[in-house]
């Protein structure tokens, strides 16, 4: 059983200088000479391709020159289904090594606000991962370790993966094939080459879209709030008007945690992040505001109270 330690850090290390050589030898990866390479193996170049795709995940190589050439050997169609594979299988390998290295010593050491971030990203679960493969926040290779290191279920990484990469994955395998077209010359080429830049200004207008609904507040009605308080996982309820107001003519929700807006940002670390919060105040002007802040700090289950305490005396 002492062994293991010892086997984790040699393979953590192995991994390590085997992601330096590959980083710096990055540039001298030619597109040209993989895809002549790739296609020189025939009826299995697929899987072959499959297999340098995953691997090109692990060792932090760009993964757009992988998607490129795939596109320009396979085409649109059979070029997406094979970029969406090797980026999957890259970036499930990617977790898998991270959870088996580093997950129990990270989740051991992990405290304050960090801790809660990382509890806010397991309570998502698959619709994080879903929302950080449609906008890029992070390095694709590095979001694939750091997931690692939560508690997010594998299937669910790797169904959101899949389904939610497979608008990018077409656009810029749609461009490779463009290039090649482009190269082989012909009227086609031009209206190919129409087609990839209608697909990458489609692809640039996801995050604008997906931020834009996800930073929507979420509504909920006073009686909706009165019956899931009544549930086995009822929200905590966020008051965030004045305390004069809390102890005023329309009361408060009981069990509610009175923040007002103006003291919400430097009390935040009394809120938890695991759990479903509920805002309110007299009416909801301010509980909007209250969101827009939570949810640009991380909190994602928020819901404002439509009409505030004035529906919920009614």
């Amino acid at each position: 059983m002492k062994t293991w330690p010892w086997f984790r850090i040699a393979l953590g290390a192995l991994l390590l200088a085997a992601i330096a050589l590959a980083v710096t030898f990055r540039d001298r990866l030619d597109p040209a000479a993989l895809e002549t390479w790739i296609a020189g193996f025939g009826i299995t170049a697929p899987v072959v391709f499959v297999a340098v795709y995953a691997l090109a995940s692990v060792l932090f190589l760009p993964g757009m020159v992988m998607t490129l050439a795939g596109g320009a050997l396979f085409g649109p169609v059979w070029g997406t289904l094979i970029n969406l594979l090797g980026a999957t299988l890259g970036a499930m390998a990617a977790f898998l090594v991270a959870r088996y290295l580093g997950a129990d010593w990270v989740s051991r050491r992990l405290g304050g606000r960090l801790k809660e971030l990382v509890a806010g990203v397991e309570a998502e679960g698959w619709r994080f991962v879903a929302f950080v493969r449609l906008v890029p926040l992070f390095p694709y290779n590095l979001l694939n370790y750091a997931l690692g290191l939560t508690r997010i279920r594998l299937l669910a990484y790797i169904v959101a993966t899949f389904v939610f990469m497979a608008p990018g994955a077409f656009a810029y395998t749609y461009v490779g094939y463009a290039g090649r077209q482009a190269v082989a010359g012909g009227e086609a080429a031009i209206q190919t080459g129409l087609i990839a830049l209608a697909l990458l200004a489609a692809v640039a207008f996801i995050p604008r879209l997906v931020k834009r609904v996800r930073g929507a507040a979420s509504w909920i009605s006073a009686p909706q709030l009165a019956a899931q308080l009544a549930g086995d996982n009822p929200p905590v309820v966020v008051d965030v008007r004045s305390p004069k107001e809390f102890r005023g003519e329309l009361g408060c929700i009981d069990g509610a945690l009175n923040l007002p807006l103006d003291e919400l940002e430097s009390r935040l670390h009394e809120l938890p992040a695991d759990r479903p919060l509920a805002l309110v105040c007299h009416t909801d002007r301010r509980s909007r505001t209250a969101a827009r802040l939570l949810q640009g700090r991380g909190y994602t289950q928020v819901a404002v109270v439509r009409k505030g305490m004035t529906a919920w005396r009614r």
